[in-house]
This record gives structure tokens, sequence and C-alpha cells, in this order.
């Protein structure tokens, strides 16, 4: 028995140790773990938001972890990340939603675990999340209509088509609309003669973009509302030897889309900050863990970038250039 007892004991203190390590697991900050989803991974834009999620995380002292759909559109496989995380009882989740009814369930599955979420970029269908941060993309829609009826002569005046990107993402449906409503309230001599969603890569908004260049003969403008169809929009306008000729609007900023602003072939981009929304969605999830309050909205704000505006400083930092 005396030579049992020290065993037994040792066993005792064992399952001691790994009872409380299973209580403090989650709640050390040195232990928590955020899970950052874009919609996609390839595009400059879900990029800078990585960079700006790190940023946050070695701020704050938390672990991010990054994965997404390959593919933008990808509602099924970012569906089943969310599952992932939610299973490995992650702390907390940055979300960029493909979908604003299709992420729902998920959503506020994550919700009744008690796993704080914040959402970036696109908005959701539903209130069961900490804070939404994002750009005010309507207003995004808004400066590219105002900044077409100023580059077609003042009060505006021509023919224009719309390259929308896919429906159900919340963020893009907000430019499409600020563009379009604008364009018919402030300046009903310009007429949007055609629309056509560009989807989720550049070869299929490239596609979009032919179509309706070859369609429309007499085209003044050009406006398209993310990354990958502005992309495929300048590649389509190239292609057709069109660049230059019709005026255009894109949304977004990456090395090829500056490349066109300063050939000419673009006249104007709106940029967002990705960086600022990837950094601070993982601040209010960090701050809501930590028992703070959080605001349901944070504007991360949005910008009209021309040629010239290419040497203010504050652009330089935005798009990355110095």
């Amino acid at each position: 028995m005396k030579k049992i007892l020290p065993v037994i004991i040792l066993v005792v203190l064992a399952v001691l140790f790994i009872f409380v390590g299973i209580i403090k697991k989650g709640t050390d900050k040195d232990e928590r773990r955020i899970a950052v989803i874009p919609k996609g991974t390839t595009h400059l834009f879900w990029k800078s938001i990585h960079a700006g999620a790190e940023k946050a995380g070695q701020e704050t002292g938390v672990k991010i972890f990054w994965n997404g759909p390959e593919r933008e559109g990808d509602r099924e496989k970012q569906i089943q990340i969310v599952e992932d995380f939610i299973v490995r009882r992650i702390s907390g989740i940055v979300l960029a939603p493909n979908d604003r009814k299709a992420l729902v369930p998920s959503v506020e599955k994550v919700f009744e675990k008690n796993i704080p979420c914040v959402i970036i970029d696109s908005q959701i269908d539903t209130e069961r999340i900490v804070s939404f941060v994002a750009t005010d993309n309507y207003k995004g829609g808004v400066i590219a209509a105002r900044r077409m009826g100023e580059i077609l002569g003042g009060r505006g005046r021509g023919n224009i088509v719309v390259i929308k990107y896919a429906p159900g993402s919340a963020s893009t449906e907000k430019r499409e609309a600020g563009f379009i409503e604008t364009i018919e309230k402030e300046f009903p001599e310009i007429k949007i003669v055609d629309t056509k969603y560009g989807l989720d890569t550049v070869e299929t908004a490239l596609q979009a973009t032919e179509d309706l260049l070859t369609k429309n003969a007499e085209l003044d403008g050009l406006y398209a509302c993310n990354e990958s169809t502005s992309v495929g929009a300048l590649r389509a306008m190239q292609s057709q030897g069109r660049s230059g000729k019709i005026k255009m609007v894109g949304f977004d900023a990456g090395e090829l889309l500056i490349e066109g602003l300063k050939s000419g072939a673009i006249d104007s981009l709106v940029v967002q900050n990705p960086y600022k929304m990837g950094y601070e969605g993982v601040k209010a999830v960090v701050a809501r863990l930590d028992g703070r309050d959080v605001p349901k909205r944070l504007d991360t704000g949005v910008e009209l970038v021309t040629l010239k505006r290419l040497e203010e400083p504050e652009i330089k930092t935005l798009l990355n250039l110095e």
C-alpha cells in the first residue's frame, strides 16, 4: 500500500493540472486565437486585410488564423470554414461574408456558442454580431457617380455601362446602388444603357465586359465595382483598343489598376482601406473578449484617387506606394 500511495498522489496531481489547464484555456490572453475569414484569398484587397489583422494580433498578443475560400463567391467553402473554427473552439471570428443571407445560420451559431464575431467589408442579415467594420459602400458608389458626371461634361452627358459583381454580395450591391441611383437623380442626361455581372474572377469579368463592349458600340463611360471587375474591365477595353476612349471609373486598387491610372486607361479609382478593416476587426474582437464596449458600426473610409492625387502623402500610404 505504501508503494502504491505515491503513484496515486502523482496521478491525482496530474489530473488536477490537466483540469486547471482546460479551465484556463481560452481565458488566458496568451491562448486567445482569432480566426480571420475573407471572401477569398487571391486578390490584393484580401492580402491587405490579412496584413492589418496580423498587425493587430501582434499588438494585442493574440494568434491569428487566416483561412478563406480560394475563389470569391464560394459560399459553401466559406460556411465550412466557419463551422470548422466553431468546432476548434476559436476565441473569436472576423468574417467577410460572401453572401449576406447564406452565412446567417453559421454566424448565428457562432453567437450561440458565445464566440464574438465581427463582420468586415460586407454586411450580413443578422444583428447577432459584435460590430460591422467596413467602407460606407453606398457613399463609394455616390463618389464614383459624381466623378463620372464630372468627366462626362460637367452636368454629364453620354452612354455608360456598369459591371456589377455578383448577386448576394452586400458590399458591391451598395456600391452599385449608390452609383446607379446618383446617376439617375443628379445626371439625367447620362444613360446607363446596360449592366452585367462580372462574377468572382478577373476572367469572368473580362468576358462580361467584352460582351457589353461588343453589344454597345457607342459608349462614353464604364463603372466597375470591385477589384476583379475593374481589372477584367480594364483588360477588356485594352483588348478591344478602347481604353482611354471610354472613361472608366473603377473600385479598389491593385498593381494593374494603378498602372492603368498612370497610363490614362483608367480615369479614377474609388479606394477603400482594407488594412484598416483587418486591423480594426481584430481589435474589436479583442475588446469584446476583454469586456469592453464596441461600436456597432465602424466606417473605415473611402477615397477617390486620380492621377494627380497619387503624389499626395496620405494616398501613397493608403496604396502602399512609399
